[in-house]
């Protein structure tokens, strides 16, 4: 059984404000450690669970993120940007058995701490055939056209609530509860480890392979908070005007659909001039 880790910051045990998932910020030094030690009680929870192999996808901003002498010494670590699909890359090669969300997140738009959808400011909506989308939502609709399904979910309660909609028989857990976008009352890290552990063991006995979904097309609409970055994506093929400050594509399949958002995510992010969208 191999089972594969897609490990974001934003929802992992006592992360609150931007400094603490900032690369280079004192706050993300800090809870390097903490992100850390949420992925490590997955990786142990599943080999306790009866997984032959654990790789992990670091899925947050540069990717670079993770302690890597603090890990399993049995888990596998993919590090680093610029990788096909990017946040659930690893599950196209057909030899991945389940999946985990790690430190996810709600999505734009929404209540929850840190709440976004790859871009932290920049995007104020993400829909996925009229459905607002989170990146758990749309990861989980990629790996459903591999066959692989989602098994755990990790993160503040509020991205466990948006889970039940993505993925209703993952096992959750809420290493937080959402007070603001930049509050949450926090369980330790001890706490959060063994509870991480436990529901990684019993997730394991999910991590069946089923047939590949074919559930498209798809259309992704975009909203942004400023009417030039609906300008500048189109650029993108495919990528048209659907309001001032909106843009929106379909595509025949989520592989489809997920490089293309990356294309409009990265060219929206570019084109941003410091604190102005």
């Amino acid at each position: 059984m191999k089972i594969l880790i897609s490990a974001d910051m934003e929802g992992a045990t006592g992360v609150t404000w931007p400094d603490d998932v900032t690369p280079g910020a004192k706050g993300w030094e800090r809870c390097r450690s903490l992100f850390t030690s949420d992925v490590n009680a997955a990786v142990l929870g599943f080999f306790d669970g009866g997984a032959d192999e654990v790789l992990i996808n670091e899925a947050h901003s540069t990717m670079r993120n993770l302690l890597l002498k603090e890990l399993d010494e049995r888990a596998q670590m993919l590090t680093g940007r610029h990788k096909a699909l990017s946040m659930v890359e690893g599950v196209q090669h057909g030899d991945v058995d389940g999946i985990a969300f790690v430190g996810y997140h709600a999505g734009a738009g929404t209540e929850g701490v840190l709440a976004h959808t790859y871009l932290a400011n920049s995007i104020t909506g993400v829909w996925l055939n009229d459905v607002r989308a989170s990146e758990g939502l749309l990861n989980a609709r990629v790996v459903a056209e591999f066959g692989v399904p989602v098994v755990l979910v990790t993160g503040d309660d509020v991205a466990c609530e948006d889970a039940l909609g993505y993925a209703p028989s993952a096992l959750k857990v809420a290493v937080k509860d959402h007070v603001s976008r930049y509050a949450a009352v926090c369980r330790t890290p001890a706490r959060t480890a063994a509870d991480i552990r436990a529901a990684a063991k019993e997730a394991a006995a999910l991590a069946v392979r089923h047939e590949p979904a074919d559930a498209g097309p798809f259309t992704i609409a975009v909203e942004f908070d400023a009417e030039h970055l609906a300008s500048a994506v189109t650029v993108v093929p495919g990528v048209v005007r659907a309001g001032e400050r909106r843009v929106a594509y379909t595509s025949a399949t989520m592989y489809e659909a997920i490089r293309t958002f990356k294309a409009v995510t990265t060219i929206a992010s570019a084109a941003v001039e410091e604190q102005y969208g």
